[in-house]
């Protein structure tokens, strides 16, 4: 299994209680396709740099989670396809960073002394 971070922005036009749902629902896609979620980290609602969408505003959560890399074409059409999601991030972890993050399954490297 490969380490990932997700990185999804929720429609900032939502009430603060309709955005858990989308959170339980990406984490729920994310299982159905043998991932496991390490971690979830909810920034909050930040401010565009630009509009998106007619958008100003968005929550941002950001996951951890080790997966297989055959599903997740099918998860970010999902995304791509949901109005309550305004823009998503993917991206593989390198296998160092994992490591050090918690998420390789191995034992985190010692530093390097120098």
């Amino acid at each position: 299994m490969r380490a990932y971070e997700l990185m999804v922005i929720i429609d900032g036009g939502l009430d603060e209680n309709a955005v858990e749902p989308t959170v339980r629902r990406v984490q729920e896609q994310i299982a159905a396709r043998d991932g496991e979620v390490q971690s979830t980290d909810r920034w909050g609602k930040r401010r565009f740099a630009y509009e998106i969408n007619d958008r100003l505003e968005g929550y941002y959560v950001v996951f951890e989670f080790r997966g297989e890399g055959e599903g997740l074409d099918a998860l970010e059409r999902q995304f791509r396809l949901a109005d309550d999601i305004v823009r998503h991030k993917l991206i593989r972890l390198p296998d160092g960073e994992a490591a050090r993050r918690g998420l390789s399954g191995e034992a985190t490297p010692a530093p390097v002394a120098g």
